[in-house]
């Protein structure tokens, strides 16, 4: 069995020494019953899943919600209420209120179901195996059947099953972005190291999870599981705490608001009552308590939820339309909220394809145009096309020798798109030298004899190939690190000449090095020599000497074009946007110049710098730092924590698995769905279907107006609420003064309004316009807006008092419409209370929906744009033809105590109804210029 202390730092041990350590044999591997024995021992080599939820659990979990206990405390107390009076009829109210909780319910759970489902289309479902040594026989298995001690077997291509030390490599690049965020292929070296190394500086292990870009190895299995590098992430993104959404807050706040205001309506209108009231017996006392429950049901939004639900949906629904999949309903509105915009680079920022930028040669400088593996574009010096010349013949060589000195490949699939196989670094060679158009006679001139593979040590790789331009002949062509390679070259190519390779040109070549580097590009150089006649081909490195200098290129993976407009359209917004990225300090520094998120200048923080600081100190490089390099997980999280300590909201973009536990602790975490691991997606809350950093400026512009139309119909429905509260409070309390009393013949209490009758306008009325106003057209200038601060509420103090001062408004017209009607009172009417009572309610209705056309804007007219929302104008029609028939059609005046109005009756009601929208028209009026009072 291994011996644990083996398995600690294994990079620090010598690999055979290792090997003998874990019981393994290099060469025959390990046996195969010792080998099912160590998989009964440490369990198979997966990650722990999360444990899916019970349908059950994912349903209840729609209750959870301080807007729906409410509801749910209504119907309670719906069904307490009909039980007293008797049981008579069916209890009404609770059944509708009972009705839209279900409903509310089901569309949640809808969507959800419907977001998991797309989250599992965009999963990669491909079972990962690895090659093995097992009783001397290279086998291919499950990489969830290896144990400590395997012998894993690697070629290009490959994904590293579990974390290995190396025993042997040769020219073994592994892409480790999912797990380090390095954008570059790591080159391996077997070599042991001395001391602490991060983990992307760890050279002599490969990890599970990464792959094989090139070259071949032998390595022994020290990890397994959970006991990997990606199962500590996952052990530390078990122990993140997933953060409530902004929105979730604010209704959960909105929530236990209303549930005081209810309690506290329902005990002073009892109280009043109980003392303004001629209170004979029990049965009043009994009249009286029901009426202040009732009056407490009616402050409820009842269908605030489902409408709530309804609009986040539908914004749900749009962000799908751009690439943007939603996991859950209340995320939608977050990245309308987010402060700070943390991005991965690799694969966000960037298209994760190395490119070729720049070639330099003896007789100039040139520039490749286009980027990506698509070989579009052009080479170009001095700002025009290269022409035929001395630069031209330079570059030709360049490209074509550093295709030659490679294996990768280049091709073009079924569907147009360009994709590569081997190095990425290499492939940028095939590419621009296809935008040479010099590929052709490359592959036509020259076949390959031998190859002396790339090593660490001598950072060069050559390639021994047949000239057939030239009889035949043989010639050697290597790229490699360029100090080193000039170091071999004693000429160099100068148009279609080779000349002495003297210090002044040598010193020029290294300058031109050191420049290319400083534009944070990945240097490598090509050389050449034609080989002697007689000289072996496979003389190995002895072949590389005495070369032909011929000129250095620059490489990137370069940032993605719509990224830097989106990045600048963030800005406008007030977003800071901020890099966070495993790869190099100073490429991590130019691309996020390019992209516009800091200055020229500006550089990147390491996580050794981070590590250096206490809190303070590091709370306050977050707030200056915009670009942090070389960092590790436990980086990403500390950050994400310093700009949540100072009130921001942060979203937090990424693919790999170095990512998720960022994502998840973030306010909301934006996988890609492209390029990113299972893991990285299963943490975030939104999924971009196309990985394009542009399409989260299109969520933050849809968030910020979904946020808007929830203030516009929060205003709206609350306002109608209030004046149906005020409505039958003030009816009730001034009975004596509008000609209530007495009207009701022998009831000791006359209701302005029945119950059935508010909640018709609660449900029916009341929804239609809240509804529409929750997809109403987003204003001119969401972007030009400054993120709302944390402690924004979505229902102000000044909204508040715009709310009490609709709602007071809506009352005085409806008492004084009945008041209008009925004998009595401050204006003598000759109408009965079925009358009086059917005009009023048509009032407060015709008041509410000229009151949707107000709630619109705090500030603005509702005579601009007023026609902008065509769905807005039908939900008013319907409402209004639902109010016509409850009035004039036989069962529904039976069902809710209604009478037919005349059409003089109809136009007074109106009349009435629109003093709501003058009032609010005066109030706005005074508020854009400063005038209104606090009262208003």
């Amino acid at each position: 069995m291994p011996q644990s202390a083996a398995l600690d730092e294994p990079w620090l041990h010598d690999a055979d020494a290792l090997a003998r350590a874990l019981g393994a044999d290099a060469d025959q591997g390990l046996d195969p019953q010792e080998a099912a024995q160590r998989l009964a021992l440490y369990g198979p080599n997966q990650l722990r899943a999360a444990g899916s939820l019970p349908v059950w659990r994912l349903v209840l979990a729609q209750f959870q919600d301080p807007l729906v206990y409410l509801l749910l405390g209504a119907i309670v107390i719906a069904l307490a209420a009909w039980l007293i009076e008797g049981r008579q009829g069916w209890p009404v109210d609770g059944i509708v209120i009972a009705m839209v909780v279900v409903l509310n319910a089901v569309l949640g759970f809808a969507q959800e179901a419907k977001a998991a489902s797309a989250v599992a289309a965009l999963a990669r479902m491909t079972a990962v195996t690895s090659s093995v040594l097992r009783g001397g026989l290279r086998q291919r298995i499950p990489s969830a059947g290896l144990v400590p001690g395997d012998i894993m077997l690697l070629e290009e291509g490959d994904a590293v099953g579990a974390d290995a030390r190396l025993m042997v490599s040769a020219s073994l690049s592994v892409q480790e972005a999912s797990l380090t965020g390095e954008s570059e292929a790591v080159l391996k070296d077997a070599a042991t190291l001395a001391g602490a190394m991060p983990l992307a500086d760890r050279l002599c292990m490969v990890f599970k999870g990464t792959s094989v870009a090139q070259g071949t190895g032998r390595a022994v299995v020290t990890a397994t599981g959970m006991r990997t590098e990606m199962g500590a992430i996952a052990t530390m993104l078990d122990a993140t705490v997933e953060q409530r959404t902004p929105l979730q807050k604010e209704v959960a706040r909105i929530g236990y608001m209303l549930g005081i205001a209810v309690v506290a309506i329902a005990i002073v209108v009892m109280a009043t009552l109980l003392l303004v009231s001629d209170i004979k017996g029990p049965a009043d006392v009994i009249t009286v308590l029901l009426l202040g429950v009732s009056l407490a049901v009616a402050a409820v939004p009842e269908g605030l939820p489902a409408i709530l639900s309804l609009v986040l949906a539908l914004g749900v629904q749009r962000m799908a339309r751009r690439n943007a999949v939603v996991k859950t309903l209340s995320s939608v509105e977050t990245l309308g909220s987010a402060s700070v915009i943390c991005s991965d680079k690799t694969g966000t920022l960037t298209r994760s394809e190395m490119t070729i930028e720049r070639v330099v040669t003896a007789s100039g400088d040139s520039r490749v145009t286009g980027i990506g593996y698509a070989p579009e574009g052009a080479v170009e010096h001095d700002g025009q096309l290269l022409s035929e010349g001395p630069v031209r013949a330079e570059q030709i060589v360049v490209l074509s020798g550093g295709s030659l000195a490679g294996n990768a490949s280049l091709r073009e699939s079924a569907d147009g798109i360009w994709e590569i196989h081997g190095d990425p670094t290499e492939a940028a060679f095939l590419v621009a030298e296809r935008k040479l158009g010099v590929e052709a006679r490359r592959q036509q001139r020259f076949e390959r004899v031998f190859e002396i593979p790339f090593t660490s040590e001598r950072k060069m790789m050559s390639s021994i190939e047949r000239d057939h331009e030239l009889g035949g002949a043989l010639v050697i062509v290597t790229k490699g690190a360029p100090d080193v390679l000039i170091e071999h070259c004693i000429s160099v190519r100068i148009g279609m000449e080779v000349v002495p390779f003297d210090a002044a040109r040598r010193a020029q070549a290294l300058a031109d090095v050191e420049r290319l580097s400083d534009q944070a590009l990945r240097t490598l150089a090509v050389a050449y020599r034609p080989l002697a006649e007689g000289e072996d081909a496979r003389g190995g490195e002895l072949l590389e000497r005495d070369l032909i200098f011929v000129g250095t290129v620059g490489i990137i993976d370069p940032p993605r074009p719509e990224a830097a407009v989106a990045i600048a359209e963030a800005h406008r917004a007030g977003i800071r946007v901020m890099m966070i990225t495993g790869d190099h300090p100073r490429t991590a520094a130019r691309i996020a110049t390019q992209l516009g998120i800091v200055e020229a200048g500006a550089v990147a923080m390491t996580g050794a710098d981070l590590d250096g600081l206490d809190e303070a100190d590091f709370a306050a490089a977050v707030r200056q730092c915009s670009v942090y390099a070389r960092v590790a997980p436990v980086h990403k999280l500390r950050i994400v924590a310093a700009l949540q300590a100072d009130g921001n909201v942060v979203a937090m973009t990424g693919d790999g698995v170095n990512d998720a536990p960022a994502l998840k602790a973030a306010d909301i975490g934006v996988a890609m769905g492209i390029t990113g691991t299972e893991v990285s997606k299963q943490a975030a809350r939104m999924i971009l279907a196309d990985d394009n950093f542009a399409t989260i400026v299109e969520a933050v512009r849809e968030g910020r107006g979904i946020f808007d139309n929830i203030r516009k119909f929060l205003r709206y429905l609350l306002s109608s609420n209030m004046g149906e509260v005020l409505t039958v409070f003030l009816g009730v309390v001034g009975a004596g003064i509008i000609g209530l009393t007495g009207a009701g013949g022998d009831e000791a209490l006359v209701l302005p309004l029945l119950a059935t009758q508010v909640l018709w306008i609660n449900l029916i009325t009341d929804s239609g316009p809240a509804l529409a106003m929750g997809i109403d057209p987003h204003s001119e200038d969401l972007m030009a807006r400054p993120p709302r601060k944390s402690g924004e509420r979505a229902i102000d103090a000044r909204m508040w008092r715009g709310v009490m001062a609709i709602g007071l408004i809506m009352a005085l017209a409806t008492l004084l419409t009945i008041d209008l009607y009925l004998p009595g009172g401050l204006i003598e009417g000759s109408q009965g209370l079925d009358q009086a009572r059917t005009a009023g309610f048509t009032v407060l209705v015709c008041a509410q929906l000229f009151n949707c056309l107000n709630a619109r804007s705090e500030t603005t007219s509702a005579f601009r744009h007023m026609f902008a929302n065509r769905w807005l104008w039908g939900a008013i029609v319907l409402s209004l033809v639902l109010q016509v028939a409850v009035v004039h059609f036989g069962p529904l005046n039976l069902a809710f105590g209604t009478v037919a109005l005349t059409l003089e009756q109809w136009l007074v009601c109106g009349a009435m109804g629109s003093s709501v929208l003058w009032f609010s028209e005066v109030r706005k009026w005074l508020l854009r210029r400063g005038l209104a009072g606090k009262g208003l």
